[in-house]
């Protein structure tokens, strides 16, 4: 009888999402070989749970023990005392490649043996940890709140991990050595700078659908700041995956669920992100105090000026009129908010060759779930 826990691989190529398929997690009978115990005796679920988090934290691969009690019902037993182990620390759960797990005994005793394959070694782990304090002791200047260590964190992953198309590097470690690694890889490395901060956060399992791509396994992060959640996928703000490289993105920085259900999904609990940081940044300026520049900064850097409705073009006059001031201060582009039809968009960004801009190009996406277009246009 075989069991298998999926697992996450994501790669970007040319715009699709691709992933591969989890290890499979191996159970053999009363019948199947096993290896000698140690002396020690559990006597509860909880008890071989205890044993098996410490020996995998010490990356054992070969894990004995006796237990002692009514065996009916131990297969079960031990796979919810695995459960339980690995879902101590996320971090050990997702650089667990596969397990397998025996017994053999009588029906008030067994000895059983559980053999786990590891995707990062002790050593590894402990290369992560020192570099992990090295890169935030480099990034986390004195005075930083919050806020601010979660947007040095984002940018510093964004910008010095590339995606790996071989789709074979799944862990910080890799991510680290090689500078690349698929969306597992850009999550733990993201997991770990961010508690190493002192920020709490989870690891979000799920599914993602590019525009105009397949729906695939994917992960990313569920942040807290002040009591509140936001997902921050480093993966989909990589600058080359935007097509945009050199460039942060922050597409997918602090998103409410809402907002990044648009193209992800998930199917276990996790906690609801339902204020939008847009309304968190506002709430903290309002408030006043010492701290106010730093969100106004954190406002404008992230383009939040576009949630306020008189930041809205509807027409070409509009759009002309902003054009020409940001020309007019040497600027060759211009980020704006645009209600109205995918037509009138076009219609008006044609209008742009009357003021003198020329070789005028665009792109645009929906902004949030407001029926308006974030426009991105620059012109020679």
């Amino acid at each position: 009888m075989a069991k298998k826990r999926l697992s996450l691989m994501k790669a970007v190529l040319g715009g699709m999402i691709v992933f591969g398929a989890l290890p499979p997690v191996a159970y053999w009978s009363w019948d199947h070989a096993y290896a000698a115990a140690d002396s020690a005796a559990y006597v509860s679920t909880s008890g071989m749970a205890e044993k098996l988090t410490g020996a995998m934290n010490n990356r054992r691969e070969t894990i004995t023990f006796v237990y002692k009690g009514n065996t009916s019902k131990l297969k079960s037993q031990i796979q919810s005392a695995i459960d339980q182990a690995m879902g101590s620390d996320p971090y050990l759960y997702y650089i667990i490649d596969s397990y397998a797990f025996s017994y053999r005994g009588s029906s008030s005793s067994a000895n059983v043996t559980v053999q786990v394959e590891y995707r990062e070694t002790l050593q590894q782990t402990a290369y992560v940890n020192k570099q992990v304090k090295a890169i935030l002791k480099e990034i986390i200047l004195p005075g930083m709140n919050s806020h601010q260590k979660v947007k040095v964190i984002h940018d510093w992953v964004v910008q010095h991990l590339q995606y790996d198309n071989t789709y074979s590097k799944y862990t910080a470690y890799e991510g680290l050595q090689s500078g690349s690694a698929v969306c597992q890889g850009y999550t733990l490395l993201t997991y770990k700078l961010l508690a190493g901060a002192g920020i709490p956060n989870k690891i979000v399992e799920g599914k993602a659908r590019p525009e105009g791509g397949k729906t695939e396994s994917h992960a990313w992060n569920l942040v807290q700041l002040e009591g509140r959640w936001y997902h921050l996928d480093t993966t989909w703000d990589d600058p080359a995956a935007q097509g945009a490289e050199g460039e942060i993105s922050t597409a997918y920085y602090m998103r409410t669920d809402s907002q990044i259900r648009r193209d992800h999904s998930w199917t276990k609990s996790y906690p609801a992100a339902s204020v939008s940081y847009a309304q968190t940044l506002s709430e903290l300026v309002s408030r006043g105090g010492q701290g106010v520049s730093v969100y106004k900064n954190l406002q404008e850097v992230l383009d939040y000026r576009l949630y306020e409705e008189d930041q809205i073009v509807s027409s070409a006059a509009g759009l002309k009129m902003l054009a020409k001031q940001a020309a007019a201060s040497g600027q060759q582009s211009l980020l704006f908010r645009y209600r109205g039809s995918e037509k009138s968009l076009k219609s008006d960004l044609q209008e742009l060759y009357n003021i003198g801009l020329n070789n005028i190009s665009y792109n645009s996406s929906a902004f949030d779930n407001t029926g308006d277009f974030k426009v991105y246009v620059t012109w020679k």
